[in-house]
């Protein structure tokens, strides 16, 4: 049963300019996320917008927002194969238990100027 759905867009521009902002990349991503970003060289804003709207895109899932969350606690990692899912960690993950949720989905997307996520949760 799906017990939330968010979606969330972010103009690239924004990410574009925390590039060299190193204390506000590590407020928002863990270490994993800005390191994927950065070896990522000309896609790097856009590699970080998608991830922080993906962010974004849980809490409104949820139904509370982000308050209580460290964003840095929700980490967009990639499978094998390239797929994106979301690790859940501290704050994130106890918001997400109280939810009733078990399981995650998101999607990803991006071009130029802009990034965009989808996330659906699933529970009982």
């Amino acid at each position: 049963m799906i017990t939330g759905i968010g979606i969330d867009i972010i103009e690239v521009k924004r990410m574009e300019r925390w590039l060299d902002k190193s204390e506000l990349l590590k407020r928002y991503f863990h270490p994993q996320e800005i390191t994927l970003a950065f070896s990522r060289k000309k896609i790097a804003a856009q590699t970080l917008a998608a991830r922080f709207a993906a962010k974004e895109a849980f809490g409104k899932a949820l139904g509370t927002g982000l308050a209580g969350i460290e964003l840095k606690d929700i980490i967009v990692i990639n499978n094998d194969n390239g797929k994106p899912d979301v690790k859940l960690t501290g704050t994130a993950e106890n918001e997400f238990v109280k939810s009733g949720a078990n399981k995650v989905h998101l999607s990803l997307t991006h071009e130029r100027e802009n990034a965009i996520a989808m996330i659906v949760l699933e529970g009982a």
